[in-house]
């Protein structure tokens, strides 16, 4: 996984996870990224300070430089690196747990594809059974619906539609 800082033009600054940085031109280019803030699509990468983690041979605190025949446990006691860093095992299982929970949780919708907001309105108004359901929709479409009253989230962990599936 990677994590880049993300921003939208009205300067809402956000955070994305993407497995490569193809993934997130690929997202980008198919109008996936939308500021959680004011729905905007008009996302680009913000400047990010790069993680630079201390040498393996500095001890953490006083930062010295280790002995040859320091402890195990001094070397291995090294903090997690900041932002822009790699996510911690707490977090890369968080985040597998997620992603097995929204597969579980998609078995049961039904893909709808580009006609999710007519298909949610549809439902609303009761003009046809409710069901649950997953599709695409734009941040204005997402925005209006809201505004309907009508519950829609987007999904937290990046999903590939059944047809552009191999």
């Amino acid at each position: 996984m990677i994590v880049f800082d993300l921003c939208c033009p009205d300067g809402h600054r956000f955070e994305g996870w993407f497995s490569s940085s193809e993934d997130y031109q690929d997202q980008k280019a198919k109008g996936y990224l939308s500021c959680p803030q004011c729905g905007s699509a008009q996302v680009e990468k913000a400047p990010m300070a790069p993680a630079v983690p201390k040498k393996g041979n500095q001890l953490p605190i006083s930062g010295l430089a280790a002995p040859t025949n320091a402890p195990a446990e001094v070397e291995a006691a090294q903090p997690e690196p900041m932002s822009g860093g790699a996510p911690g095992p707490e977090v890369q299982a968080a985040m597998e747990k997620l992603a097995k929970l929204q597969a579980e949780v998609l078995k049961e919708s039904t893909w709808v594809g580009d006609k999710f907001a007519e298909q949610s309105r549809a439902m609303h108004y009761g003009e046809s059974d409710a069901k649950a359901i997953h599709g695409k929709a734009s941040p204005k479409e997402a925005k209006e619906l809201l505004e309907e009253g009508i519950a829609v989230a987007p999904l937290p962990m990046p999903f590939t539609p059944p047809d552009e599936l191999n």
